[in-house]
Protein backbone atom coordinates (compact mmCIF):
# COMPACT_ATOMS: atom_id res chain seq x y z
CA UNK A 1 0.00 0.00 0.00
CA UNK A 2 2.94 2.13 0.14
CA UNK A 3 2.51 3.36 -3.69
CA UNK A 4 -1.42 3.55 -3.65
CA UNK A 5 -3.00 6.46 -4.74
CA UNK A 6 -4.04 8.54 -1.14
CA UNK A 7 -7.99 9.40 -0.40
CA UNK A 8 -9.23 12.41 1.41
CA UNK A 9 -12.35 10.16 3.22
CA UNK A 10 -11.79 7.18 5.99
CA UNK A 11 -14.53 5.60 4.39
CA UNK A 12 -15.97 5.16 0.83
CA UNK A 13 -19.83 5.99 0.20
CA UNK A 14 -20.48 2.18 -0.16
CA UNK A 15 -23.59 0.24 1.60
CA UNK A 16 -22.81 -0.42 5.13
CA UNK A 17 -20.10 -4.04 5.93
CA UNK A 18 -22.27 -6.96 6.23
CA UNK A 19 -21.37 -10.42 7.94
CA UNK A 20 -23.27 -12.02 4.55
CA UNK A 21 -20.52 -11.56 1.78
CA UNK A 22 -17.84 -13.53 0.30
CA UNK A 23 -15.07 -15.10 2.22
CA UNK A 24 -11.80 -13.41 2.05
CA UNK A 25 -8.49 -15.51 1.57
CA UNK A 26 -6.15 -14.37 4.16
CA UNK A 27 -7.79 -13.82 8.15
CA UNK A 28 -4.31 -13.55 9.66
CA UNK A 29 -2.88 -10.51 7.55
CA UNK A 30 -7.18 -9.01 8.29
CA UNK A 31 -6.57 -9.58 11.98
CA UNK A 32 -2.68 -7.87 11.72
CA UNK A 33 -3.49 -5.18 9.72
CA UNK A 34 -7.25 -4.29 12.33
CA UNK A 35 -5.41 -4.88 15.19
CA UNK A 36 -2.22 -2.19 14.15
CA UNK A 37 -5.32 0.52 13.10
CA UNK A 38 -6.60 -0.23 16.05
CA UNK A 39 -3.27 0.70 17.74
CA UNK A 40 -3.25 3.71 15.59
CA UNK A 41 -6.63 4.89 16.83
CA UNK A 42 -4.87 6.49 19.90
CA UNK A 43 -3.61 9.25 17.98
CA UNK A 44 -5.56 9.26 14.91
CA UNK A 45 -9.34 9.55 16.55
CA UNK A 46 -10.75 10.38 12.84
CA UNK A 47 -10.55 6.82 12.32
CA UNK A 48 -12.17 5.68 15.23
CA UNK A 49 -15.60 4.73 13.72
CA UNK A 50 -14.30 3.12 10.97
CA UNK A 51 -11.92 1.17 12.50
CA UNK A 52 -14.43 -0.04 14.99
CA UNK A 53 -16.35 -1.22 11.81
CA UNK A 54 -13.83 -3.76 10.89
CA UNK A 55 -13.08 -4.91 14.19
CA UNK A 56 -16.98 -6.17 13.98
CA UNK A 57 -15.83 -8.80 11.33
CA UNK A 58 -12.77 -9.94 13.12
CA UNK A 59 -13.93 -13.69 13.76
CA UNK A 60 -14.46 -14.15 9.85
CA UNK A 61 -13.73 -11.25 7.86
CA UNK A 62 -15.23 -10.93 3.90
CA UNK A 63 -13.67 -9.47 0.59
CA UNK A 64 -15.58 -6.13 1.04
CA UNK A 65 -13.94 -5.89 4.72
CA UNK A 66 -10.40 -5.98 3.35
CA UNK A 67 -11.64 -3.54 0.55
CA UNK A 68 -12.59 -1.41 2.95
CA UNK A 69 -9.49 -1.43 4.96
CA UNK A 70 -7.88 -1.09 2.14
CA UNK A 71 -9.87 2.65 1.84
CA UNK A 72 -8.95 3.47 5.29
CA UNK A 73 -4.94 2.36 4.43
CA UNK A 74 -5.59 5.38 0.97
CA UNK A 75 -6.66 7.63 3.77
CA UNK A 76 -4.01 6.91 6.11
CA UNK A 77 -1.41 7.76 3.20
CA UNK A 78 -3.18 10.66 2.09
CA UNK A 79 -3.40 12.52 5.89
CA UNK A 80 0.15 10.95 7.26
CA UNK A 81 0.72 15.15 9.15
CA UNK A 82 -3.02 14.40 10.59
CA UNK A 83 -3.15 13.40 15.11
CA UNK A 84 -3.85 14.61 18.22
CA UNK A 85 -2.27 18.44 18.53
CA UNK A 86 -2.46 20.03 21.82
CA UNK A 87 -1.93 23.70 22.13
CA UNK A 88 -1.79 26.48 24.35
CA UNK A 89 -5.87 27.68 24.46
CA UNK A 90 -7.05 31.14 24.66
CA UNK A 91 -10.42 29.71 25.84
CA UNK A 92 -11.21 27.81 28.96
CA UNK A 93 -14.66 26.04 28.31
CA UNK A 94 -15.62 22.40 28.19
CA UNK A 95 -17.19 21.53 24.66
CA UNK A 96 -18.86 18.29 23.76
CA UNK A 97 -20.21 16.92 20.61
CA UNK A 98 -22.46 13.87 20.76
CA UNK A 99 -24.63 12.23 17.82
CA UNK A 100 -25.82 8.59 17.47
CA UNK A 101 -27.07 6.12 14.27
CA UNK A 102 -30.06 4.61 15.23
CA UNK A 103 -30.12 1.03 13.93
CA UNK A 104 -27.09 1.40 11.87
CA UNK A 105 -25.63 -2.20 11.34
CA UNK A 106 -27.58 -4.24 8.86
CA UNK A 107 -26.91 -7.39 10.85
CA UNK A 108 -27.55 -6.62 14.39
CA UNK A 109 -29.54 -3.69 14.30
CA UNK A 110 -27.92 -2.09 17.46
CA UNK A 111 -27.09 1.58 17.10
CA UNK A 112 -24.04 3.45 17.61
CA UNK A 113 -22.72 6.52 19.33
CA UNK A 114 -20.20 8.78 19.84
CA UNK A 115 -19.15 12.13 21.28
CA UNK A 116 -16.31 14.07 21.56
CA UNK A 117 -15.00 16.48 24.65
CA UNK A 118 -12.68 19.10 23.60
CA UNK A 119 -10.92 21.74 26.30
CA UNK A 120 -11.02 24.81 25.09
CA UNK A 121 -9.25 23.94 21.41
CA UNK A 122 -7.84 20.82 22.76
CA UNK A 123 -9.65 17.48 22.27
CA UNK A 124 -9.43 15.71 25.32
CA UNK A 125 -11.69 13.09 25.39
CA UNK A 126 -13.90 11.08 22.75
CA UNK A 127 -15.88 7.76 22.54
CA UNK A 128 -17.17 5.53 20.00
CA UNK A 129 -19.35 2.17 21.12
CA UNK A 130 -22.31 0.31 19.94
CA UNK A 131 -24.54 -0.62 22.39
CA UNK A 132 -25.67 -4.31 23.42
CA UNK A 133 -29.44 -3.26 23.40
CA UNK A 134 -31.34 -2.15 20.39
CA UNK A 135 -32.91 1.03 20.54
CA UNK A 136 -37.17 1.42 19.73
CA UNK A 137 -36.68 5.13 18.17
CA UNK A 138 -33.71 6.80 17.03
CA UNK A 139 -35.27 9.47 20.15
CA UNK A 140 -34.17 7.48 22.46
CA UNK A 141 -30.95 6.33 20.62
CA UNK A 142 -30.18 9.95 20.52
CA UNK A 143 -31.10 10.63 24.37
CA UNK A 144 -28.54 7.69 25.43
CA UNK A 145 -26.14 9.10 23.52
CA UNK A 146 -26.60 12.55 25.04
CA UNK A 147 -26.72 11.05 28.19
CA UNK A 148 -23.04 9.00 27.91
CA UNK A 149 -21.70 12.30 27.01
CA UNK A 150 -23.30 14.60 29.84
CA UNK A 151 -21.86 11.63 32.43
CA UNK A 152 -18.15 12.66 30.07
CA UNK A 153 -18.42 15.93 30.47
CA UNK A 154 -19.12 15.46 33.83
CA UNK A 155 -16.54 13.66 34.95
CA UNK A 156 -14.02 16.13 33.12
CA UNK A 157 -15.60 18.92 34.91
CA UNK A 158 -15.11 17.29 38.42
CA UNK A 159 -11.79 16.24 37.84
CA UNK A 160 -10.90 19.68 36.80
CA UNK A 161 -12.31 20.65 39.80
CA UNK A 162 -10.51 18.59 41.95
CA UNK A 163 -7.17 20.06 39.91
CA UNK A 164 -8.22 23.20 41.33
CA UNK A 165 -8.81 24.60 37.75
CA UNK A 166 -12.73 25.03 37.65
CA UNK A 167 -14.54 25.40 34.32
CA UNK A 168 -16.28 28.72 33.41
CA UNK A 169 -19.00 27.40 31.03
CA UNK A 170 -19.61 24.15 29.69
CA UNK A 171 -21.84 23.06 26.26
CA UNK A 172 -22.92 20.30 24.95
CA UNK A 173 -24.21 20.21 21.06
CA UNK A 174 -26.21 17.20 19.35
CA UNK A 175 -27.72 17.11 16.37
CA UNK A 176 -31.61 16.01 17.05
CA UNK A 177 -34.17 18.09 19.03
CA UNK A 178 -35.80 14.31 20.59
CA UNK A 179 -33.60 14.25 23.45
CA UNK A 180 -34.74 17.69 24.89
CA UNK A 181 -38.05 16.62 24.53
CA UNK A 182 -37.84 13.52 25.94
CA UNK A 183 -36.01 15.14 29.10
CA UNK A 184 -38.53 17.29 29.66
CA UNK A 185 -41.24 14.62 29.50
CA UNK A 186 -40.07 11.30 30.49
CA UNK A 187 -43.28 9.87 30.79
Amino acid sequence: MGTCNPSTTPVDIVPKLSAMDASVADGTLYRKLALALQYLTFTRPDITYVVQQLNLFMHAPREPHFNFMKHILQYIKGTLDFGIHITISPRHTLTTYSDADWGGGPDSRHYTYGYCVFLGDNLVSWSSNRQPTISRSSAEAEYRGVANAVAESCWIRNILLELHDPIQRSMIYFDNISPVYLSENPV
